[in-house]
């Protein structure tokens, strides 16, 4: 068979610079065929997908992915770690894929392998200067860049890596492979022009949160520049019909009035809530009505806006810390999104090679037919995340639709 890349990713929403890492990844690896691994309604920073999943897989596959996954709820808005490790899992358990390739700050793959090698390994002068640097009373990813620039004493070749985000993520997607001991191989490009959070832009090239501000703000002869055609198009037409959901706040009424109605026992059970954060969370709760209000009143040097974002969604969709530790001992289902004519051979090649895997193409019949209670459980999460998703839509908020909604073919 011919050369199968991967690629994890949000495409919130897909633009020129996705276009881009996209061509170049298949020129540089050869392959032939490719798998996209999306986020589907909510995304890894705590916030909400832009458009719904199925319009972002209708969008990945015109312009040349040929088959797309989505990423299971429990992973996509989970750590960074969580987040790789899950995308890594069900990209090796396909048993097809020869490349991922992902975007990073640096584009330098022999980097970014020196410091997975540390994460994975934890040699224990390192795990001597994080436990020190954690004493201080700063945020985990602070004290782990401290500590890693210590431990490698090299500032010149390290100093940048750890501050950037998907630096942060291509270095979780390689010690997980190294943990899964997949014989996939890691490949990196260089993000071209735009930085991730970027909130301007350059030429035709925008990141992803500066197209989202963009879209906000009504910029549409700015967006026609920065996006494919078919995303621009989507864009529109998701606007004109009222499916846009552009940010978390969508749901902060409904975010508040949970986090008020749990206990600080229940508060304490949310993924990442710890060192008694619970109490913080509750008082912040009862005393505030938005999530700009509630963010500013709780935000420290030891918590990332990041992580208490995350901490709001997880209070949305009703996820704790079981679903997320229940996430890291399985090997999840394939749930199929969308495909072209490469993309069903693929899925029959899929098949082929891993028979124990569970294909998901139709929701209900996997739910009437699975007696796999996990994974049962896993996708459940994911209509639920799809039913709230749709809430924050503007007209037609149909429930149920990973039941009711097509493949895109």
């Amino acid at each position: 068979m011919s050369k199968v890349l991967g690629i994890i990713a949000e495409y919130n929403p897909f633009h020129n610079g996705h276009l881009y890492h996209l061509q170049k990844s298949l020129q540089e690896t050869g392959s032939s065929y490719s798998i996209a691994m999306i986020s589907g309604n909510f995304t890894q920073r705590g916030s909400t997908s832009l458009i719904d999943k199925w319009s972002k897989a209708e969008i990945a596959l015109k312009n040349g992915i040929d088959l797309v996954l989505e990423l299971p709820v429990l992973y996509a808005i989970s750590s960074a770690e969580n987040f790789a490790e899950g995308a890594i899992k069900i990209l090796n358990s396909l048993k097809v894929v020869d490349y991922i390739s992902f975007g990073s700050e640096t584009g330098n793959i022999s980097t970014l392998d020196v410091i997975a090698d540390v994460l994975f390994k934890e040699p224990k002068g390192y795990k001597n200067i994080l436990s020190h640097e954690l004493h201080k009373g700063i945020s985990f990813p602070k004290a782990r860049e401290n500590a890693l620039l210590m431990y490698l004493n090299d500032i010149r070749r390290f100093s940048n890596v750890l501050s950037s985000p998907n630096n942060i993520l291509g270095i979780e997607y390689l010690k997980a492979l190294k943990k899964l001991k997949s014989p996939i191989i890691p490949v990196t490009m260089e993000r071209y022009s735009a930085g991730y959070h970027d909130t301007t832009y350059a030429g035709n090239v925008a990141s992803s949160t500066a197209i989202r501000n963009i879209v906000k703000n009504n910029g549409w002869d700015i967006l026609r520049k920065v996006v494919p055609d078919n995303t621009f198009s989507t864009l529109l037409e998701s606007i004109k019909v009222g499916h846009i959901v552009p940010d978390i706040s969508v749901f902060e009424k409904q975010i508040i009035y949970n986090l008020r109605k749990m206990s600080i026992e229940e508060i304490a059970e949310l993924p990442d809530v710890s060192e008694g954060l619970e109490y913080a969370i509750k008082n912040t709760a009862n005393s505030c009505n938005s999530v700009v209000e509630f963010l500013n009143m709780i935000k420290s040097k030891r918590y990332t806006n990041t992580r208490l974002q995350r901490i709001l969604l997880y209070a949305l969709l009703g996820i704790t810390k079981k679903d997320i530790d229940l996430s890291k001992k399985v090997i999840p289902y394939m749930r199929v999104l969308g495909f072209n004519d490469k993309g069903k051979y693929l899925i029959s090649e899929v098949a082929k090679a891993n028979p124990r895997l569970e294909i998901i193409t139709s929701v209900k019949k996997y739910m009437d037919t699975s007696n796999n209670r996990n994974s049962k459980y896993m996708l459940e999460k994911d209509i639920w995340a799809t039913n709230v998703y749709t809430i924050g839509y503007e007209y037609d908020s149909w429930n149920n639709l990973d039941y009711t909604h097509k493949l895109i073919t």
